[in-house]
């Protein structure tokens, strides 16, 4: 007969957290590739393109901001107990 203690106990029940979290996470980045033609990443105002022919160049500095501040508030609202 097996003897389970506690501290294996709260092991499995973490492990068991952090995939429910990823697989959230998987979801919504699922999500995400879903609506992508929809969501006008990288095509914001103050994100700069340039380019010719063939050789074009993206700096996306507006979306980069807008996705820390989302990051940011999602880190935030977890991380709090």
């Amino acid at each position: 007969m097996a003897i389970i203690n506690r501290g294996t106990h709260m092991q499995w029940m973490e492990i068991g957290r952090f995939l429910i979290v990823v697989g959230a996470v998987v979801a919504f980045v699922g999500m995400l590739f879903l609506l992508s033609d929809k969501i006008p990443i990288g095509k914001l105002p103050g994100d700069l393109h340039f380019g010719k022919s063939n050789v074009k160049i993206s700096i996306p500095i507006t979306t980069c901001i807008l996705i820390s501040v989302v990051v940011t508030l999602i880190i935030n609202f977890f991380s709090r107990k």
